[in-house]
Protein backbone atom coordinates (compact mmCIF):
# COMPACT_ATOMS: atom_id res chain seq x y z
CA UNK A 1 0.00 0.00 0.00
CA UNK A 2 3.23 1.94 1.06
CA UNK A 3 4.52 1.86 -2.25
CA UNK A 4 1.58 2.11 -4.43
CA UNK A 5 1.09 5.50 -2.74
CA UNK A 6 4.79 6.69 -3.27
CA UNK A 7 4.44 5.44 -7.09
CA UNK A 8 1.25 7.67 -7.41
CA UNK A 9 3.12 10.47 -5.97
CA UNK A 10 6.00 10.01 -8.21
CA UNK A 11 4.08 10.07 -11.05
CA UNK A 12 2.18 13.30 -10.22
CA UNK A 13 5.60 14.92 -9.13
CA UNK A 14 6.90 14.20 -12.31
CA UNK A 15 3.96 15.06 -14.44
CA UNK A 16 4.07 17.97 -12.44
CA UNK A 17 7.64 19.10 -13.50
CA UNK A 18 7.41 18.09 -16.75
CA UNK A 19 4.87 20.66 -17.14
CA UNK A 20 6.28 23.78 -15.35
CA UNK A 21 9.93 22.83 -17.55
CA UNK A 22 7.66 22.88 -20.53
CA UNK A 23 5.78 25.94 -19.92
CA UNK A 24 9.82 27.37 -18.64
CA UNK A 25 11.45 26.45 -21.75
CA UNK A 26 8.62 28.07 -24.15
CA UNK A 27 8.56 31.41 -22.63
CA UNK A 28 12.27 31.51 -22.25
CA UNK A 29 12.84 30.52 -26.02
CA UNK A 30 10.22 32.94 -27.35
CA UNK A 31 10.85 35.58 -24.96
CA UNK A 32 14.70 35.27 -25.90
CA UNK A 33 14.03 35.24 -29.30
CA UNK A 34 11.24 38.40 -30.00
CA UNK A 35 13.29 40.29 -27.01
CA UNK A 36 16.39 40.56 -29.42
CA UNK A 37 13.79 41.47 -32.20
CA UNK A 38 11.78 43.60 -30.81
CA UNK A 39 15.21 45.49 -28.70
CA UNK A 40 16.67 45.68 -32.42
CA UNK A 41 13.22 47.23 -33.77
CA UNK A 42 13.47 50.02 -30.99
CA UNK A 43 17.15 51.24 -32.27
CA UNK A 44 16.94 50.74 -36.24
CA UNK A 45 13.87 52.91 -36.56
CA UNK A 46 15.30 56.35 -34.41
CA UNK A 47 15.38 54.64 -30.50
CA UNK A 48 18.63 55.86 -29.21
CA UNK A 49 18.15 55.09 -25.47
CA UNK A 50 20.27 52.38 -23.84
CA UNK A 51 19.28 52.51 -20.47
CA UNK A 52 15.91 53.13 -21.20
CA UNK A 53 16.63 49.96 -23.52
CA UNK A 54 17.63 48.00 -20.17
CA UNK A 55 15.05 49.54 -18.38
CA UNK A 56 12.60 48.03 -20.23
CA UNK A 57 14.27 44.48 -20.01
CA UNK A 58 12.42 44.06 -15.93
CA UNK A 59 10.24 46.73 -15.45
CA UNK A 60 7.37 44.24 -17.04
CA UNK A 61 7.69 42.62 -13.66
CA UNK A 62 4.55 43.88 -12.00
CA UNK A 63 2.86 40.87 -14.72
CA UNK A 64 3.95 38.74 -11.84
CA UNK A 65 1.71 39.60 -9.41
CA UNK A 66 -1.26 38.22 -11.18
CA UNK A 67 0.27 34.43 -11.02
CA UNK A 68 1.83 35.08 -7.48
CA UNK A 69 -2.31 36.49 -6.63
CA UNK A 70 -3.78 33.46 -8.21
CA UNK A 71 -1.02 31.40 -5.98
CA UNK A 72 -1.98 32.91 -2.76
CA UNK A 73 -5.62 32.61 -3.17
CA UNK A 74 -4.52 29.15 -4.05
CA UNK A 75 -3.12 28.32 -0.90
CA UNK A 76 -5.53 30.17 1.32
CA UNK A 77 -8.20 28.08 -0.03
CA UNK A 78 -6.28 24.83 1.09
CA UNK A 79 -4.38 26.43 4.06
CA UNK A 80 -7.09 28.40 5.78
CA UNK A 81 -6.42 32.56 5.80
CA UNK A 82 -4.50 32.19 9.15
CA UNK A 83 -2.14 29.87 8.45
CA UNK A 84 -1.54 31.27 4.79
CA UNK A 85 1.60 33.52 4.22
CA UNK A 86 1.31 36.18 2.16
CA UNK A 87 5.40 35.93 1.02
CA UNK A 88 7.28 32.51 1.36
CA UNK A 89 10.30 34.52 0.22
CA UNK A 90 13.08 34.40 3.70
CA UNK A 91 15.68 36.78 4.30
CA UNK A 92 18.36 34.57 2.30
CA UNK A 93 16.84 34.29 -0.64
CA UNK A 94 15.95 38.25 -0.58
CA UNK A 95 19.85 39.05 -0.56
CA UNK A 96 20.47 36.26 -3.26
CA UNK A 97 17.91 37.75 -5.58
CA UNK A 98 18.66 41.51 -4.94
CA UNK A 99 22.53 41.05 -5.32
CA UNK A 100 21.31 39.01 -8.86
CA UNK A 101 19.22 42.04 -9.64
CA UNK A 102 21.82 44.16 -9.63
CA UNK A 103 24.15 42.43 -11.13
CA UNK A 104 21.18 41.76 -14.17
CA UNK A 105 20.71 45.27 -14.71
CA UNK A 106 24.41 45.67 -15.47
CA UNK A 107 23.88 42.97 -18.04
CA UNK A 108 20.48 44.34 -19.05
CA UNK A 109 22.58 47.56 -19.79
CA UNK A 110 26.02 45.59 -21.85
CA UNK A 111 23.41 43.86 -23.80
CA UNK A 112 20.70 47.23 -25.25
CA UNK A 113 24.41 48.78 -25.88
CA UNK A 114 25.63 45.92 -27.84
CA UNK A 115 22.04 45.74 -29.81
CA UNK A 116 22.04 49.46 -30.65
CA UNK A 117 25.31 48.91 -32.71
CA UNK A 118 24.90 45.10 -33.79
CA UNK A 119 22.01 43.52 -36.17
CA UNK A 120 20.44 40.89 -34.42
CA UNK A 121 22.42 38.10 -35.89
CA UNK A 122 25.74 38.94 -34.63
CA UNK A 123 24.69 39.79 -31.09
CA UNK A 124 22.64 36.60 -30.56
CA UNK A 125 25.60 34.11 -32.08
CA UNK A 126 27.73 36.73 -29.57
CA UNK A 127 25.29 36.30 -26.39
CA UNK A 128 24.97 32.75 -27.18
CA UNK A 129 28.28 32.42 -26.24
CA UNK A 130 27.26 32.27 -22.72
CA UNK A 131 26.76 28.76 -22.93
CA UNK A 132 30.52 28.18 -22.66
CA UNK A 133 30.66 30.08 -19.66
CA UNK A 134 27.48 28.82 -17.97
CA UNK A 135 29.05 25.45 -18.41
CA UNK A 136 32.41 26.64 -16.95
CA UNK A 137 30.99 28.36 -13.97
CA UNK A 138 27.83 25.51 -13.23
CA UNK A 139 30.70 22.69 -12.70
CA UNK A 140 32.90 25.22 -10.39
CA UNK A 141 29.75 26.78 -8.51
CA UNK A 142 27.09 23.74 -8.22
CA UNK A 143 28.86 20.50 -9.08
CA UNK A 144 27.13 19.94 -12.60
CA UNK A 145 27.39 16.74 -13.73
CA UNK A 146 28.30 16.39 -17.16
CA UNK A 147 27.77 13.29 -20.06
CA UNK A 148 29.07 12.22 -22.95
CA UNK A 149 26.04 13.88 -24.44
CA UNK A 150 25.56 17.20 -22.35
CA UNK A 151 29.33 17.64 -23.05
CA UNK A 152 29.01 17.11 -27.22
CA UNK A 153 25.99 19.48 -26.56
CA UNK A 154 28.14 22.14 -25.47
CA UNK A 155 30.79 21.80 -27.42
CA UNK A 156 27.99 21.79 -31.05
CA UNK A 157 26.84 24.96 -29.87
CA UNK A 158 29.51 26.70 -28.67
CA UNK A 159 31.21 25.72 -32.14
CA UNK A 160 27.66 27.19 -33.99
CA UNK A 161 28.26 30.36 -32.69
CA UNK A 162 32.05 30.36 -32.94
CA UNK A 163 31.56 29.35 -37.03
CA UNK A 164 29.05 32.49 -37.20
CA UNK A 165 31.74 35.19 -36.18
CA UNK A 166 33.79 34.13 -39.59
CA UNK A 167 31.24 36.39 -40.92
CA UNK A 168 31.10 39.33 -38.50
CA UNK A 169 32.96 41.99 -40.40
CA UNK A 170 30.65 41.78 -43.32
CA UNK A 171 27.90 42.31 -40.82
CA UNK A 172 28.45 46.34 -39.73
CA UNK A 173 25.36 48.18 -40.53
CA UNK A 174 25.62 50.89 -43.23
CA UNK A 175 26.68 54.26 -41.38
CA UNK A 176 28.41 52.93 -38.64
CA UNK A 177 31.89 53.65 -37.75
CA UNK A 178 34.31 50.35 -36.96
CA UNK A 179 35.00 51.74 -33.47
CA UNK A 180 30.97 51.90 -32.55
CA UNK A 181 31.26 48.20 -34.35
CA UNK A 182 33.92 47.06 -32.46
CA UNK A 183 32.72 48.59 -28.89
CA UNK A 184 29.30 46.82 -29.41
CA UNK A 185 31.08 43.63 -30.10
CA UNK A 186 33.03 43.89 -26.69
CA UNK A 187 29.74 45.25 -24.31
CA UNK A 188 27.88 41.80 -25.81
CA UNK A 189 30.32 40.12 -25.49
CA UNK A 190 31.27 40.90 -21.75
CA UNK A 191 27.16 41.06 -21.41
CA UNK A 192 27.71 36.98 -22.07
CA UNK A 193 30.61 36.26 -20.03
CA UNK A 194 28.63 37.63 -16.90
CA UNK A 195 25.49 36.21 -18.00
CA UNK A 196 27.24 33.11 -17.65
CA UNK A 197 28.03 33.34 -14.02
CA UNK A 198 24.89 34.86 -12.97
CA UNK A 199 23.08 31.84 -13.78
CA UNK A 200 24.39 29.34 -12.05
CA UNK A 201 24.44 31.76 -8.86
CA UNK A 202 20.96 31.82 -9.38
CA UNK A 203 20.59 28.12 -8.87
CA UNK A 204 23.42 28.00 -6.28
CA UNK A 205 20.79 30.13 -4.32
CA UNK A 206 18.11 27.80 -5.17
CA UNK A 207 20.84 25.04 -4.08
CA UNK A 208 21.16 26.45 -0.85
CA UNK A 209 17.93 28.00 0.30
CA UNK A 210 17.06 27.28 4.25
CA UNK A 211 13.57 26.96 2.79
CA UNK A 212 11.40 24.62 0.44
CA UNK A 213 11.83 25.72 -3.31
CA UNK A 214 8.54 25.80 -5.14
CA UNK A 215 6.98 27.79 -8.24
CA UNK A 216 5.64 30.45 -6.03
CA UNK A 217 9.25 30.91 -4.32
CA UNK A 218 10.48 31.02 -7.70
CA UNK A 219 8.26 33.72 -9.14
CA UNK A 220 8.90 35.21 -5.81
CA UNK A 221 12.58 35.48 -6.35
CA UNK A 222 12.35 36.96 -9.96
CA UNK A 223 10.41 39.45 -8.79
CA UNK A 224 12.83 41.07 -6.28
CA UNK A 225 15.55 40.05 -8.74
CA UNK A 226 13.84 42.29 -11.85
CA UNK A 227 13.21 45.32 -8.95
CA UNK A 228 16.43 45.63 -8.02
CA UNK A 229 17.59 45.26 -11.67
CA UNK A 230 14.77 48.18 -12.44
CA UNK A 231 16.23 50.64 -9.58
CA UNK A 232 19.94 50.48 -11.24
CA UNK A 233 18.10 51.44 -14.65
CA UNK A 234 16.05 54.11 -13.39
CA UNK A 235 18.76 55.54 -11.83
CA UNK A 236 20.84 55.10 -15.10
CA UNK A 237 17.62 56.90 -16.76
CA UNK A 238 17.53 59.60 -14.29
CA UNK A 239 21.19 60.57 -14.77
CA UNK A 240 20.89 60.37 -18.47
CA UNK A 241 17.78 62.36 -18.64
CA UNK A 242 15.94 59.10 -20.75
CA UNK A 243 12.25 59.85 -19.31
CA UNK A 244 12.18 63.68 -20.26
CA UNK A 245 13.66 62.26 -23.96
CA UNK A 246 10.67 59.59 -23.97
CA UNK A 247 7.96 62.25 -25.56
CA UNK A 248 10.53 63.84 -27.81
CA UNK A 249 11.50 60.54 -29.52
CA UNK A 250 7.78 58.87 -29.53
CA UNK A 251 7.42 61.92 -32.10
CA UNK A 252 10.41 61.30 -34.18
CA UNK A 253 10.33 57.89 -34.57
CA UNK A 254 9.98 56.53 -38.24
CA UNK A 255 7.51 54.14 -37.75
CA UNK A 256 5.04 56.46 -35.59
CA UNK A 257 4.17 57.36 -32.14
CA UNK A 258 1.89 54.62 -31.72
CA UNK A 259 3.88 51.86 -33.25
CA UNK A 260 6.95 53.30 -30.73
CA UNK A 261 4.93 52.88 -27.70
CA UNK A 262 3.72 49.69 -28.84
CA UNK A 263 7.46 48.20 -29.26
CA UNK A 264 8.06 49.78 -26.06
CA UNK A 265 5.32 47.87 -24.07
CA UNK A 266 5.82 45.01 -25.66
CA UNK A 267 9.47 44.19 -25.01
CA UNK A 268 9.20 44.86 -21.22
CA UNK A 269 6.50 42.22 -21.10
CA UNK A 270 8.51 39.77 -23.52
CA UNK A 271 11.51 40.38 -21.84
CA UNK A 272 9.73 39.50 -18.44
CA UNK A 273 8.11 36.12 -19.85
CA UNK A 274 11.93 35.62 -21.03
CA UNK A 275 13.11 35.78 -17.16
CA UNK A 276 10.59 34.15 -15.69
CA UNK A 277 11.35 31.05 -18.41
CA UNK A 278 15.33 31.50 -17.16
CA UNK A 279 13.90 30.85 -13.23
CA UNK A 280 11.69 28.46 -14.16
CA UNK A 281 13.72 26.54 -16.19
CA UNK A 282 16.60 26.56 -13.57
CA UNK A 283 14.01 25.49 -10.80
CA UNK A 284 12.94 22.27 -12.83
CA UNK A 285 15.99 21.25 -14.26
CA UNK A 286 19.77 23.31 -13.81
CA UNK A 287 21.52 26.17 -15.29
CA UNK A 288 23.41 24.01 -17.82
CA UNK A 289 19.64 23.30 -19.31
CA UNK A 290 18.86 27.49 -19.51
CA UNK A 291 22.25 27.97 -20.43
CA UNK A 292 21.66 25.37 -23.51
CA UNK A 293 18.49 26.83 -24.39
CA UNK A 294 19.52 30.20 -25.04
CA UNK A 295 22.41 28.73 -27.13
CA UNK A 296 19.25 27.19 -29.38
CA UNK A 297 18.03 30.41 -29.81
CA UNK A 298 20.69 31.81 -31.54
CA UNK A 299 19.88 29.75 -35.52
CA UNK A 300 16.07 30.85 -34.36
CA UNK A 301 16.93 34.22 -33.91
CA UNK A 302 19.24 33.63 -37.24
CA UNK A 303 16.40 33.29 -39.34
CA UNK A 304 13.54 35.50 -37.74
CA UNK A 305 16.56 38.28 -38.64
CA UNK A 306 16.42 37.36 -42.28
CA UNK A 307 12.41 37.47 -42.34
CA UNK A 308 12.31 40.40 -40.84
CA UNK A 309 14.63 42.59 -41.00
CA UNK A 310 16.69 40.86 -44.28
CA UNK A 311 19.48 40.46 -42.96
CA UNK A 312 22.04 38.06 -44.94
CA UNK A 313 22.15 34.38 -44.56
CA UNK A 314 25.17 33.27 -45.46
CA UNK A 315 27.04 29.67 -45.16
CA UNK A 316 28.39 30.11 -42.00
CA UNK A 317 24.74 30.37 -40.34
CA UNK A 318 23.05 27.47 -42.42
CA UNK A 319 26.21 25.49 -40.59
CA UNK A 320 25.66 27.13 -37.59
CA UNK A 321 21.78 26.34 -37.65
CA UNK A 322 22.88 22.57 -38.77
CA UNK A 323 25.25 22.17 -35.51
CA UNK A 324 22.68 23.94 -33.21
CA UNK A 325 19.84 21.35 -33.90
CA UNK A 326 22.52 18.63 -33.77
CA UNK A 327 23.77 19.55 -30.60
CA UNK A 328 20.17 19.84 -29.40
CA UNK A 329 18.92 16.60 -30.50
CA UNK A 330 22.40 15.25 -28.53
CA UNK A 331 21.20 16.77 -25.48
CA UNK A 332 17.31 15.22 -25.15
CA UNK A 333 18.93 11.77 -26.66
CA UNK A 334 20.86 11.56 -23.55
CA UNK A 335 18.59 12.46 -21.03
CA UNK A 336 16.06 10.15 -22.50
CA UNK A 337 18.72 7.37 -22.66
CA UNK A 338 19.72 8.09 -18.81
CA UNK A 339 15.94 8.24 -18.08
CA UNK A 340 15.39 4.85 -19.69
CA UNK A 341 18.27 3.69 -17.63
CA UNK A 342 16.42 5.29 -14.23
CA UNK A 343 12.90 3.23 -14.78
CA UNK A 344 14.83 -0.12 -14.93
CA UNK A 345 16.25 0.78 -11.70
CA UNK A 346 14.30 -0.85 -8.80
CA UNK A 347 12.22 1.69 -7.03
CA UNK A 348 14.17 3.31 -4.02
CA UNK A 349 12.98 6.63 -2.66
CA UNK A 350 13.32 7.38 1.32
CA UNK A 351 9.87 8.15 3.23
CA UNK A 352 11.11 10.82 4.72
CA UNK A 353 12.12 12.50 1.19
CA UNK A 354 8.32 11.68 -0.13
CA UNK A 355 6.79 13.08 2.89
CA UNK A 356 8.26 16.61 2.11
CA UNK A 357 7.24 16.63 -1.53
CA UNK A 358 3.52 15.83 -0.84
CA UNK A 359 3.88 18.43 1.82
CA UNK A 360 5.45 20.61 -0.24
CA UNK A 361 2.24 19.89 -2.69
CA UNK A 362 -0.25 20.44 -0.42
CA UNK A 363 0.68 24.02 0.28
CA UNK A 364 2.01 25.27 -3.57
CA UNK A 365 0.98 22.36 -5.94
CA UNK A 366 4.30 22.74 -7.35
CA UNK A 367 7.47 20.72 -7.40
CA UNK A 368 10.58 21.62 -5.24
CA UNK A 369 14.16 21.69 -6.37
CA UNK A 370 16.39 18.57 -6.59
CA UNK A 371 19.46 17.70 -8.47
Amino acid sequence: MERNKMETNNKSNNALKKFFLFLSSFLLIAGCCAGGLITRLYFIHGGKRIWLSSWLQTIGCPIIFVPLSLSYMNRRKTQGSKNTKLVLIKSYLFVCASLIGVVFGAIDYLYGYGSSRLPVSTASLIYGCQLAFTSVFAFILVKQKFTSYSVNTVVLLTLGAVVLTFNVSTDRPKGESEKEYIKGFMMMGLAAVVNGLVIPLMELAYVKANQTVTFTLVMEFDLVMCLFATCLSTIGMLVNNDFEAIGREAREYELGQVIYYTVLASDAIVWQCCLLGLNGVIFCASSLFSGILIAITIPISEVLAVIFFHENFQAQKGISLALSIWGFVSYFYGEITNRNKLINQPLQVETAQVGKFDKSLEKEQTLPIHH
